[in-house]
């Protein structure tokens, strides 16, 4: 496990409170967020994420606040500098990444932006 200074990523007030939300699930006092994106997905970036009991030895250890975020390298440097939103309102649900070059981001599995007209069964 790394501990990590030199990621220079924020986290906005309606990601921290998603996150918040998702971390009360969790056990333990090494428990984090983990927090995967890679390339690809529908608009460049795929998010996804789970609450582990403690990071994977390969994972770095990002601080927000009293929460601790797993990442892991490949993501760390995805993440640099960015900004982690997470939008939820009537039209979409999910995290946006907006990258240094002001583009944002988002779509994956675990994290993607949907009409609310998809969530409905008919």
């Amino acid at each position: 496990m790394t501990k990590s200074h030199d990621i220079a990523m924020s986290i906005t007030p309606s990601a921290d409170k998603f996150i918040r939300r998702m971390m009360r699930f969790s056990a333990g006092t090494e428990a984090g967020f983990r927090l995967k994106v890679r390339p690809g997905g529908c608009s460049g970036l795929a998010v996804e994420f789970d609450i582990a009991d403690h990071p994977a030895a390969n994972e770095i250890v990002w601080k927000h606040a009293e929460i601790s975020l797993f990442l892991d390298a490949a993501s760390g440097l995805l993440l640099n500098g960015s900004v982690v939103d997470f939008i939820e309102d009537r039209s979409a649900t999910g995290f946006v990444v907006t990258s240094p070059s002001g583009t944002a981001t988002a779509c994956a599995p675990s994290s993607t932006l949907l009409p609310v007209d998809a969530l409905i069964r008919r």
